[in-house]
């Protein structure tokens, strides 16, 4: 029997913030059900009828394809829309496409640049609207980093995880939030110059405080893995910000996540893992690192028994399942 809140009907998620801890705990818990009704060969009609529309500024291969696919399992229908497909933005406000949009489709899911976008076509669309990744957020990757947690670790309880990277970037900004609410300790490696806005860490400090965990920035990451059961990193230059890529290559080499740092934790016999949301510059097979070598994290470490990031990108199917269903299912159409 699926479970979830009935304060969930109907919601948008711009970020994380906007669901009560129970909430984003009850989201996590309905993507475990659904995961295993899916592997049980369960393909369900949850979503029979229902109509979302992708919109996508921004390339992907992991939110396009789990939206998809999360979709067409429960008999519903996705949209994969462009900015050459529509007039959002240019011809055509967002506001108007929103209106336009929602009349004709039962949720959005928003992959682009500007956070306001996002929330515009939450406030004049009528519908649920998910925020898939904008310059500030990424809520949908870490309902998928959490479950991964849980499912390796058993529980989510007692877990310190260790961003290292780029810390004022929206991964980061979301996951520390998703650690402060699911009472999980968290620390953030990074240098001065790229860490995390002060109001985004002040918002989440008060989370943390509430639910008796900490969250520290270190600008040691050999210090601030200590103890840390998860370590997490993401792309040293995001979406936009391809003009930066030899200053931040420069900057955050000292923070390459590689065995050496994994050994930091004190964990290596243990509890311990990697994760990335992807796509990871790890091996010489890609235009970047064929010139620069490795960057975020080495080869060895992203094919190690340690790594769960291909366990965490199919987990993004799953939750975004939970989210569509949560907001877009009655509990009597179950």
């Amino acid at each position: 029997m699926l479970t979830w809140m009935d304060s969930l009907k109907g919601r948008s998620m711009m970020r994380l913030a906007s669901f009560s801890d129970e909430e984003m705990l009850n989201i996590i818990d309905l993507a475990a059900q659904l995961k295993a009704r899916r592997r049980a060969g369960v393909r369900g009609d949850l979503l029979h009828r229902k109509n979302i529309a992708l919109i996508f500024e921004k390339s992907s291969t992991r939110t396009r394809n789990s939206t998809l696919i999360a979709v067409r399992d429960e008999g519903g229908n996705g949209e994969y829309l462009t900015r050459p497909d529509i007039h959002f933005g240019k011809k055509e406000s967002v506001k108007d496409t929103a209106r336009v949009l929602g009349r004709i489709y039962d949720g959005i899911l928003f992959r682009g640049f500007r956070q306001s976008d996002c929330e515009d076509l939450a406030k004049y669309s009528g519908v649920p609207v998910w925020n898939g990744l904008t310059d500030d957020y990424h809520p949908t990757q870490i309902f998928a980093d959490l479950l991964t947690v849980r499912e390796t670790f058993g529980s989510l309880e007692g877990v310190t995880v260790a961003y290292v990277g780029d810390g004022r970037n929206n991964v980061a900004n979301s996951l520390m939030m998703g650690c402060a609410k699911c009472a999980i300790d968290y620390v953030c490696c990074c240098p001065r110059e790229l860490e995390s806005d002060a109001a985004v860490l002040a918002e989440a400090e008060e989370v943390a405080k509430r639910n008796g965990v900490s969250i520290r920035v270190c600008n040691d990451p050999f210090d601030g893995v200590k103890g840390a059961n998860v370590l997490y990193t993401d792309v040293w230059v995001s979406m936009g910000e391809e003009a930066k890529t030899a200053e931040r290559i420069a900057l955050l080499r000292p923070y390459q996540i590689n065995m050496d740092l994994m050994k930091a934790t004190g964990n290596l016999g243990g509890k311990l893992m990697f994760l990335h949301c992807l796509p990871a510059f790890h091996d010489f097979n890609t235009e970047v690192t064929r010139e620069c070598g490795a960057l975020e994290v080495s080869d060895e470490v992203f094919e190690s028994e340690y790594s769960k990031v291909f366990e965490e990108s199919e987990n993004r199917m799953h939750t975004i399942k939970a989210l569509l269903v949560s907001a877009l299912c009655d509990r009597g159409e179950i």
